[in-house]
């Protein structure tokens, strides 16, 4: 079985017949040499200084870096990609009001990773979606991605068949690609990073998108604070949780939280309502943060 990806000409709604009948869809071709280098280097230093992971399904020839929009900047364009987004909102719509950032990850696969094991991302929320989409994932092509070095494995249609734990591996397919180029899939589809067997590096940068009332896999408040988020475009603070969703959920004080991003009233943490001993020792970790 081959991956067939639409043509550049044709329509968003095609290009979302094809992904919801599959569960995944490959856009080719997406980032300019310019674009998908300004990627790679400002994920490298990351990607070097990272300890590889420990456990048999994050991998132990796997690196993997999180906190993407702040360490590497370019990934903030790969988020707010105009088409990526169109995707993102469309699938998730009859779900929310509105979209939230999941989480952004560099994956490097290392010579000798084993196959991971197959999974579906909405596993981590502990409920049953009942036919909704609550999540999508694009793995945007760092470097080229083959059979060879593991490239994504793929049940086709498990998002509507699911599948144990332990399905028939020659039913999968891989997401072979050329660098620059986006893998689009459900979060409900029954995937895994490839075997790298070949004796070079595959690089990848995934961006998750979910329904926004749910509790997200990265947390974006403690990964861009305040002194972070406040430098992002509006589109993007908004996509990472700066927005309230009906009918009451993630207000501050009562307000849109984007009002949080601009607020340097006096209320603070709170110290007078804490502990004395609790409240002296904040005290002297943020006058030593202010130094």
């Amino acid at each position: 079985m081959t991956l067939i990806s639409p043509t550049s000409d044709d329509t968003l709604a095609s290009d979302l017949e094809a992904l919801q009948h599959d569960g995944f869809l490959v856009l080719h071709g997406l980032l300019n040499a310019e674009e998908l280098r300004s990627v790679a280097d400002e994920l490298e230093p990351w990607l070097q200084r990272t300890p590889r992971c420990e456990g048999d399904f994050h991998g132990w020839s796997t690196t993997r870096v999180n906190g993407l929009l702040s360490k590497a900047p370019a990934a903030q364009r790969l988020a707010l990609h105009p088409r990526i987004l169109a995707f993102a909102e469309a699938v998730l719509a009859p779900a929310c009001d509105c979209i939230r950032l999941n989480m952004t990850q560099a994956i490097r696969i290392h010579p000798g990773q084993k196959a991971q094991a197959p999974h579906r991302d909405e596993e981590m929320w502990p409920a049953e979606p009942s036919g909704q989409v609550w999540s999508l994932n694009v793995m945007w092509a760092v470097s080229d991605f083959t059979e060879a070095n593991g490239a994504t494995r793929l049940w086709p249609k498990s998002h509507v068949n699911r599948l144990g734990r332990s399905p028939d591996p020659s039913q999968a397919i891989q997401g072979v690609m050329r660098a620059g180029s986006a893998l689009i899939y459900l979060g409900g589809l029954t995937h895994s990073g490839g075997a790298n067997r070949s004796d070079g590096d595959r690089t990848g940068l995934v961006i998750g998108y979910c329904a926004g009332w749910l509790r997200t896999y990265e947390e974006q408040f403690l990964a861009y604070p305040r002194e972070v988020a406040r430098e992002f475009p509006i589109e993007l603070q908004r996509l990472i949780g700066y927005r309230h969703h009906r009918p009451n959920l993630g207000n501050w004080e009562g307000q849109d939280p984007i009002a949080y991003l601009g607020d340097d009233g006096p209320c603070g943490p709170h110290r007078d309502a804490l502990p004395p001993a609790i409240a002296a020792e904040l005290k002297a970790v943020m006058a030593a943060a202010d130094d």
